[in-house]
């Protein structure tokens, strides 16, 4: 999920471990571990030039549970050897460090294992992309509860029960939200299965997954050989049924996907994906469409749009963001995508 949200979740990791014994300075180290998974960014792109192989790079190994074990110790000793000085001499374990570190470091590729961006938990054995769909890469009804809850306890003292007390509550409040996301997926897949039957559109898979910002507005997509049917549902849509779908061509013989570099790519989207030429003769417009549209009625407003071309014999891909006017307003960019989330 976003970087606040996983420093959220390192926080209250690191409180869990070692706030009665520490403190605040719990939450902070339980923050640094909850940010360490996505410094693959930096990593992804020191390692390749190539942008497409940087960006496959991420959610990568750093988001493994080896990671996660092999950071716990590494980072664990490192901190207990700087921190166990002076007034500080004993007062912590290496035992604490290491676990404080291993859960601030595993929850981090759990969390975002529930969006649809996919968590390759399992790597370096599989590249395997673990992506639950319940719930979108930035919702505040899951952070902001949970930020509130750990700004309390920091108000009070290391020994006070009060400061468990939030703790258990941003926990409990976060999880039950997220609860929620997995039975508002298990509804909102069957709608759209219903209406994609009832709508006589041949498929052979689909997903669906929330859109931005809220788990009300949902979107899906679903595949048949050549061509993609992408649709909205509201949860507070008078009816249970979808009846406005726009179709995407797929075009993937616009440029060869059996490339290395671009079947990377294809890889990256679990093969959702559409091509269709722009303006310029030697690139193209890579939709990937496991993201929803902006606007519900335009099929070219892919949220996760890219423009990929050949680079000295290498494709590579470059403005990964939708191409929105410079002077556009937030209403006329999400103003579509609010109104189908009142339903209808």
């Amino acid at each position: 999920m976003d970087s606040l949200t996983q420093i959220v979740l390192g926080a209250a990791c690191g409180e869990a471990v070692l706030g009665k014994k520490i403190g605040n300075k719990a939450l902070l180290f339980g923050a640094i571990g909850g940010t360490i998974p996505d410094l693959d960014v930096f990593v992804g792109a020191l390692l390749h030039s190539n942008e497409i192989q940087a960006m496959a790079f991420h959610r990568g190994f750093m988001h493994s549970i080896l990671f996660s074990i092999l950071g716990a110790f590494a980072f664990g000793w490192l901190i207990h050897k700087l921190y166990d000085k002076g007034k500080r001499l004993n007062t912590t374990s290496q035992k604490d460090w290491i676990l404080l570190f291993f859960w601030s470091l595993f929850t981090h590729p759990i969390l975002d294992c529930f969006t649809p961006y996919g968590t390759q938990l399992f790597s370096p054995f599989s590249d395997y992309r673990v992506a639950f769909n319940t719930i979108s890469v930035a919702d505040p009804l899951y952070t902001i509860p949970f930020l509130i809850s750990l700004i309390v306890l920091m108000f009070f003292k290391r020994t006070k029960t009060k400061r468990k007390l939030w703790l258990c509550i941003g926990v409990i409040v976060s999880s039950a939200y997220m609860t929620l996301t997995v039975f508002n997926k298990y509804y909102v897949n069957s709608v759209y299965r219903t209406s994609l039957e009832s709508n006589s559109i041949d498929f052979r898979r689909f997903q669906t997954q929330p859109t931005i910002f809220n788990n009300i507005l949902w979107y899906g997509v679903a595949e048949n050989d050549t061509e993609y049917y992408v649709g909205f549902y509201s949860l507070l849509d008078n009816k249970k049924v979808i009846t406005d779908w726009a179709k995407i061509e797929k075009q993937h013989h616009l440029i060869p996907m059996s490339d290395e570099d671009l079947s990377t790519l294809a890889w990256f989207s679990d093969g959702y994906y559409g091509i269709r030429p722009s303006e310029n003769s030697d690139e193209f417009i890579y939709s990937d469409l496991r993201y929803p549209l902006l606007n519900p009625d335009d099929a070219k407003t892919s949220l996760f749009t890219f423009r990929v071309f050949n680079n000295n014999g290498r494709w590579d891909l470059k403005n990964n963001r939708p191409e929105i006017n410079e002077d556009a307003s937030f209403s006329s960019v999400f103003g579509p995508m609010i109104e189908r989330l009142k339903g209808k």
